[in-house]
């Protein structure tokens, strides 16, 4: 192994150690994000809040995530990203534990949506992507950046059973109050993910570089594409378990598939990073939105049953995450490691966007017309749409930023 790939490019820690460190943050940030649709029948047996309240406070969270995200980046890139991570986390942990003490609608959409959203624009898995492009060498980028998608999928397959059994034994109050309390260990762990402070100058300011961005077309497909990915996935995360229930099966059930989202992303996260270095990122990428596309097609029209249910959630678990790895190794390959955590941020503000309008439009046309199917089309429809978009990428570096006149 080189001096390069055995220790990081700035501090004395070893690549392993960066990386067990950044997915270990991936996977306590994810995992209670990604299991919030089982709060949400619990939640209206014990508060007089309708469908509109809790699909407002959800999709609130996918769009605040996203709007903080550049801005956190920023913050990553400009400053280092120790203290983004670290405000990142207390800001997760209060939304949780407002959450799980809130006895009012406003209340409930405070901790859930705002407090939650904007501490995961600080503290999730975005973030740690940013850092490994900083402190490790590039040959281990797109693994590193799959290895870190597959562990937040791991979260997602970890506290799923763990969420419906701390709501069956402590209430949702206290399973809230609990994931809180694991928030936490993303502060110590956020030291080892300390990447330096940028020594920006004005003839390379940030600005300069997300307006050059913006005029690049494969940055803008790429980004444009990656609305489809949160559309999809957030509408599933929050209501899939109902989807479920009201299909006539059991709970468990659910929460079993939403597991094996969790479990097969892991293979799939890490299938497509090693991919990645082999195979086009964008033909990678056009055949995951094609796939779930296909997979959602076939699911919908299957009579529902545990078995139905279960394949659905192993195969999207294949697709789940899988996205992440391509999308962010491309924008590191367009624009170089200094400003990955900013463009990242942005892409993943446009994939914010479709999760908030899939949570959204998932709860208005439930309540509206009684049924999901008008959203599961939708779905299908976006899959398609964003297999097209990514195959015109082009995948090298951007032309450099135009520098200002003397």
């Amino acid at each position: 192994m080189s001096q390069a790939g055995a220790q990081s490019k700035s501090s004395g820690l070893s690549a392993v150690a960066i990386v067990l460190a950044g997915c270990l943050v991936a996977m306590l940030s994810f995992g209670p994000r990604s299991v919030m649709g089982a709060f949400q029948l619990p939640v209206f047996a014990s508060r007089p809040w309708g469908t509109e309240a809790f699909s407002f406070a959800l999709a609130a969270q996918n769009l605040l995530w996203g709007v903080g995200q550049p801005f956190a980046g920023a913050l990553a890139d400009r400053y280092g990203s120790k203290y983004v991570l670290i405000a990142g986390a207390l800001l997760y942990a209060a939304g949780l534990a407002l959450m799980a003490q809130a006895n009012s609608s406003l209340g409930f959409e405070l901790g859930a949506g705002v407090l939650i959203g904007f501490g995961l624009s600080g503290a999730s898995f975005n973030l740690v992507l940013g850092s490994f492009a900083k402190l490790l060498p590039p040959e281990r980028l797109s693994y590193a950046f799959g290895a870190a998608t597959a562990a937040g999928s791991f979260g997602q397959f970890l506290f799923s059973p763990l969420a419906g059994a701390l709501i069956e034994r402590f209430g949702w109050e206290g399973a809230s109050l609990a994931f809180a309390a694991l928030i936490l260990p993303i502060v110590p762990l956020s030291l080892a993910l300390a990447s330096p402070p940028a020594a920006f100058t004005p003839q390379a300011s940030q600005g300069a570089t997300f307006r050059h961005a913006l005029k690049h077309n494969s940055y803008v497909l790429l980004v444009l594409g990656f609305f489809t990915c949160g559309f999809q996935l957030a509408f599933i995360t929050v209501h899939f378990q109902r989807y479920i229930v009201e299909s006539g099966l059991s709970p468990v059930v659910g929460y079993w598939a939403i597991a094996l989202v969790g479990a097969f992303n892991i293979f799939g996260s890490l299938l497509s990073g090693w991919l990645g270095m082999w195979i086009p990122r964008r033909f990678i990428l056009s055949a995951i939105y094609l796939s779930r596309a296909v997979a959602t097609a076939i699911f919908i029209a299957l009579p529902p049953s545990p078995t139905s249910a279960l394949l659905f959630g192993a195969v999207t678990g294949l697709l789940w995450l899988s996205t992440v790895p391509p999308t962010s190794s491309l924008i590191g390959q367009m624009f170089g490691a200094r400003n990955m955590s900013m463009l990242y941020g942005f892409a993943f503000f446009s994939h914010q966007v479709g999760g908030f309008l899939g949570v959204l439009l998932g709860g208005w046309f439930r309540e509206s017309f009684g049924t999901y199917q008008p959203v599961w089309l939708l779905s299908i429809a976006l899959g398609v749409i964003s297999a097209l978009l990514n195959l015109p990428i082009v995948e090298a570096p951007a032309e450099p930023v135009p520098q200002p006149a003397e």
